[in-house]
């Protein structure tokens, strides 16, 4: 053959083989980083030191901060918290404040959570048409962030007023109700409706509490199907925990968290329109004030030639309304039951005439209609026993339709259930101390359940 021969060319080199896509890291204590700039590592021993100096001053919010689980991120300006207890950390932050601010902030965003600032910011905003969180996140309009920014400042007055002091220094910049004169001791929605708040938009555009804050979501958090949240069973056994160590000792607490550990034992409820609702649906029952009239003839008749069929027509209830006036009950309950007599007189038309009162201690007093008599005079001052009231109810000529009685609750109830609707007006009372051994120890009787039960107060 002629020509140089042909020499092999260079054997190809093996294709690697595809690697599988690593999984999508989770989000932990770990700072991300951004391009071309290496970040500095959280710094968690501090961090973690500074939540135990916040647990040694406030002993009782220990099970609210170690719940807090830690998510290092520099999106976040300082610290924020969701609405699933996560915390949400800048490293940069933790490196350059002091350990006992940084304790005061750890107590600042828990407080958020425990008092529900989540949810409330969100019924606030739906009650009053704000622009709402949207789904993945701000929208970028500058009314949300602004709305957003007016709940935040809320909260922090809530809360800010008394968490600082007894260890834990106030940090340069605290938002504090002081800043527009207001009083502080109020709640977030009372801050809101008071203050318009425009002032400090553009002085506090830094702050970024999260959505545990207000209600609305960000960005940089994880949602409710991301690692390491707490469910609502969860969240709610927190609350309660920290409500029953600040009510075992509740010296230790200021009062704004006293009176939180109180609404978190008994949530209050809206009881004048119980009571109101209780009382129409108790005139408004089959058998309340019906009654066969002339007035109108039946539609039967025209069935039954030369016959006249009277119609049942509904003819406004009869109210007898039993007060306790026995001396367990004060003069402001007193003044509360005679308002609700007005309302109940509301209830059936504003005739007052088809309401009578009878106050009751040890025993009745005569049935006095509403229409006789502009203040009505109640009587009383000895013992309780509301027995007789119903009884003395049961005999009024024309019979009520309706029984409401006003007490407190410590009186023996009649046994057998009487022959109209009764709703009964509760005025709460402290747990008592529990001693059989008394011989003035009398037993707490529950009213009996044939009575429709709402507590006042």
């Amino acid at each position: 053959m002629t020509g140089a021969a042909k020499r092999p060319g260079p054997s190809p080199l093996p294709r690697p083989m595809a690697r599988p896509a690593p999984p999508r890291p989770v989000r932990a204590a770990v700072p991300r980083q951004s391009a071309g700039r290496p970040e500095a590592a959280l710094d968690m021993e501090k961090l973690l030191a500074a939540r135990l100096h916040a647990v040694k001053v406030r002993p009782y919010l220990a099970g609210a901060l170690f719940a807090l689980h830690v998510v290092a991120d520099r999106s976040v300006p300082t610290m924020a918290v969701d609405a699933y207890w996560r915390c949400y950390v800048n490293p940069g932050f933790v490196a350059r404040t002091p350990l006992e601010e940084l304790a005061g902030v750890w107590v600042h965003e828990v407080s958020h959570l425990l008092r529900d600032h989540h949810g409330r910011g969100e019924r606030y905003a739906r009650e009053h048409g704000e622009p709402g969180p949207a789904e993945h996140g701000e929208t970028g309009v500058p009314d949300e962030r602004r709305e957003r920014l007016r709940r935040n400042i809320a909260a922090d007055f809530e809360i800010n007023d008394d968490i600082y002091g007894d260890g834990l220094p106030q940090p340069a910049g605290a938002v504090l109700p002081s800043l527009l004169q207001l009083s502080d001791g109020l709640l977030m929605e009372e801050y809101l409706r008071t203050a318009s708040m425009s002032g400090l938009s553009a002085e506090l555009a830094w702050l970024d509490c999260g959505s545990g804050a207000d209600g609305q979501d960000r960005s940089w958090e994880l949602g409710p199907d991301g690692a390491h949240g707490l469910s609502r069973q969860q969240r709610d056994a927190i609350r309660f925990r920290v409500a029953e160590g600040i009510k075992g000792r509740p010296g230790d607490a200021p009062e704004g968290w006293r009176r939180w550990a109180d609404e978190a034992f008994h949530p209050p409820q809206p009881w004048r329109q119980l009571l109101g609702a209780a009382v129409r649906s108790a005139v408004s029952g089959a058998g309340a004030g019906e009654n066969h009239s002339y007035r109108r003839p039946s539609r039967r008749s025209a069935g039954v030639p030369k016959v006249l069929l009277p119609s049942l027509r509904r003819t406004p209830p009869r109210v007898c309304v039993v007060i306790d006036t026995s001396g367990s009950v004060s003069d402001a309950e007193l003044g509360s039951a005679l308002l609700e007599v007005a309302a109940i007189s509301r209830s059936v038309g504003g005739r007052r005439d088809l309401v009578s009162v009878i106050s009751c201690d040890a025993a009745a007093g005569v049935a006095v209609p509403l229409c006789r008599a502009e203040n009505i005079e109640l009587i009383g001052g000895g013992g309780t026993d509301l027995r007789s009231g119903f009884a003395r109810a049961l005999r009024s000529q024309p019979r009520p339709d309706v029984i409401v009685a006003l007490t407190d609750g410590q009186t023996p109830w009649p046994s057998v259930q009487p022959s109209c609707r009764t709703v009964v007006g509760l005025f709460p009372r402290p747990a008592r101390i529990v001693d059989e051994e008394d011989p003035d120890y009398v037993p707490d009787v529950a009213p009996p359940p044939w009575a429709r039960v709402v507590t006042i107060g």
